[in-house]
């Protein structure tokens, strides 16, 4: 399905109905929601126990327009884009999952949808801001014609992005956007505190105790695995399970 955002949807209708909202399942960088969430087998799991599952994949990612500005990638465009998906389909109060970049987005969505979130998990979430130290420059130009960044970590990052081909130069104005709207985390505007999930060997979420404790009943669950491996195993999809059944 094609949201009227533009971004590519898709849907998963449970075969017996739990009465509860619709769950709504936002992806990382650089990945799209068929490999974070189709492929792991988590839509399929919700949909099982009773869920309808809305996985779209976010601007410049899988089967969705590319961004022709870094504003269009920054945030709050990329926020507004998941609650237009939501009204779309017909969800007055959701469930939301979000991994690494997802995270972040599911962050913003209590005070762009009020009163509206339900539970929130919130996986491979970083305490600050990964893409803050690009220098974004030179990562349009590694892009553009292959020159290599004198920085070790916007080259890391210009490599990770080339690897996409066609799809290199939006992800790169979803990096410039990302970077001007850095996650700074104060408080939490759901009715529930969101459930933390990070994986044991995962680098890329070292200090997210600090955001926890930020949050009255906010809870941090750790399963196997480093940033990459948590998606795909069953701890993970098991602690969803969990959280969205209470």
């Amino acid at each position: 399905m094609q949201s009227r955002t533009g971004l590519n949807v898709r849907t998963f209708a449970p075969a017996r109905t739990s009465g509860r909202p619709p769950v709504l399942l936002v992806h990382g960088f650089g990945s799209d929601g068929h490999r974070d969430w189709v492929e792991t087998g988590t839509a399929r799991a919700l949909a099982e126990a009773g869920r309808e599952v809305i996985v779209p994949d976010l601007r410049g990612h899988g089967d969705s327009p590319s961004p022709s500005t870094a504003g269009e990638a920054g945030v709050p465009r990329l926020v507004t884009d998941l609650v237009t998906v939501l009204d779309e389909a017909g969800a007055a109060a959701f469930d939301v999952v979000g991994y690494s970049m997802g995270a972040r987005l599911a962050w913003e969505l209590p005070g762009a949808a009020p009163g509206r979130t339900r539970r929130a998990v919130l996986g491979g979430l970083s305490p600050v801001e990964p893409f803050e130290a690009v220098d974004v420059e030179a990562l349009h130009r590694a892009v553009a014609d292959g020159t290599e960044p004198a920085d070790a970590f916007t080259a890391m990052i210009a490599g990770m992005v080339c690897a996409h081909g066609a799809r290199a130069a939006g992800l790169a104005l979803c990096v410039e956007g990302l970077r001007d709207t850095p996650f700074a985390p104060r408080s939490w505007a759901g009715d529930t505190p969101p459930v933390f999930v990070v994986g044991k060997d995962d680098m890329m979420t070292r200090g997210i105790e600090r955001v926890v404790g930020l949050l009255d009943g906010a809870e941090l669950a750790t399963v196997p695995g480093d940033h990459h491996e948590v998606l795909a195993g069953a701890a993970f999809r098991r602690t969803v399970l969990e959280v969205l059944a209470r």
